[in-house]
């Protein structure tokens, strides 16, 4: 006697929840209504994009992209469950047009976090984690532009003038984009040269004098590269802020190769034929000794105490410049970031 009971129940669940879509008597209130989600996933999605320009927080960048997904979602939801106005067609290609993006931010801008991981590895990382960052905003751009077609056929179809037709967050995906672009074209140039250059201390940290040789032959070259680099990248509103630091960065690399480095590596030799000739010395009994041999050491240590002084000098006058470098690259960058993509 209770399963008819269990059965009314669930009907009447059933008839309750589908009594409850919205339904819409002009076609204004359900664009309205679509346009409520469309305005809070363009909220959240221009809250990312500035985000990945600002913040340094992966875990909060990543959050933010993750409540985007969820935005769609609700979105998808929300709509697939409200009663269309007079036709299918606009509400279909509304759902469409989420579930695109939903994936793009799965699967593109999810691939754009794991390069980023890896991309301070290598030249090809850092490039790669670039260009598919450049590719996902694109594909983002042109599915809110056919967002915008899609509005706008609607509109047109019931006489409703739209203040602005074009997407708002398809403006400012395209000029987030080209600021992208601009930055990350010239931070490439910069960091083929820096991952060279941090190669060439570790082969002087390790006192690899044929491999530092080899490394700062490579700097010079990839310093002349860069430099003929920067004069194919093309402005962001006659913006040259980070066109200059780029190549003050260049130019100091190219000192470091140039006036630093040789007179450093020449007492790194000299510490070097100085531990063998102690070496040698060490192993050559006390009575066994020439004159000319401990002459010979004397000289040598009274050449490497002199040297250690000016190469510590040198070292410690280097490392100073270099932070001052990177500083004002990483200032200037962030300055021209924050005008052309404002936090709001």
């Amino acid at each position: 006697m209770r399963t008819p009971v269990l059965f009314l129940f669930f009907a009447l669940s059933f008839i309750t929840y589908k009594s409850k879509a919205q339904e819409f008597s002009e076609a204004i209130e359900y664009l309205e209504f679509v346009d409520d989600y469309s305005k809070d996933i363009s909220k959240r999605m221009w809250n990312y994009t500035t985000a990945i320009a600002h913040s340094k927080n992966d875990r909060n960048i990543e959050r933010k992209r993750n409540q985007i997904i969820k935005a769609y979602d609700k979105g998808i939801e929300a709509i697939q469950s409200a009663k269309s106005f007079e036709g299918e067609e606009f509400k279909a290609k509304v759902i469409e047009s989420f579930e695109l993006n939903k994936n793009l931010l799965n699967q593109d801008y999810a691939k754009v976090v794991d390069l980023k991981a890896i991309s301070e590895q290598s030249y090809d990382n850092m490039e790669a984690y670039f260009l598919t960052q450049q590719k996902a905003n694109e594909k983002m751009e042109q599915l809110q532009k056919e967002y915008s077609e899609h509005l706008d056929a609607y509109a047109n179809r019931h006489n409703i003038n739209l203040i602005d037709s074009e997407s708002e967050l398809g403006t400012k995906m395209k000029a987030s984009g080209e600021v992208f672009e601009h930055n990350n074209a010239l931070y490439l140039i910069f960091f083929k040269a820096n991952i060279i250059e941090n190669q060439l201390m570790k082969s002087i940290s390790e006192e690899n004098m044929v491999a530092a040789q080899q490394n700062i032959s490579s700097l010079k070259s990839a310093v002349k590269e860069g430099l003929e680099a920067i004069d194919t990248v093309a402005l962001y509103k006659d913006d040259s802020s980070v066109v200059r630091a780029t190549k003050e960065a260049l130019e100091f690399f190219m000192v470091e190769a140039e006036d630093y480095l040789p007179e450093m590596l020449d007492f790194l030799v000299l510490n070097s034929n100085f531990q063998k000739l102690k070496s040698k010395l060490d192993d050559t009994p006390e009575r066994k000794r020439t004159k000319a041999q401990i002459d010979a050491f004397n000289k040598k240590v009274t050449q490497v105490n002199d040297g250690v002084d000016n190469y510590n000098k040198l070292s410690n006058d280097l490392n100073s410049k270099k932070q001052q470098m990177i500083n004002n690259l990483n200032l200037v960058k962030q300055e021209f970031l924050a005008t052309h993509i404002p936090k709001s």
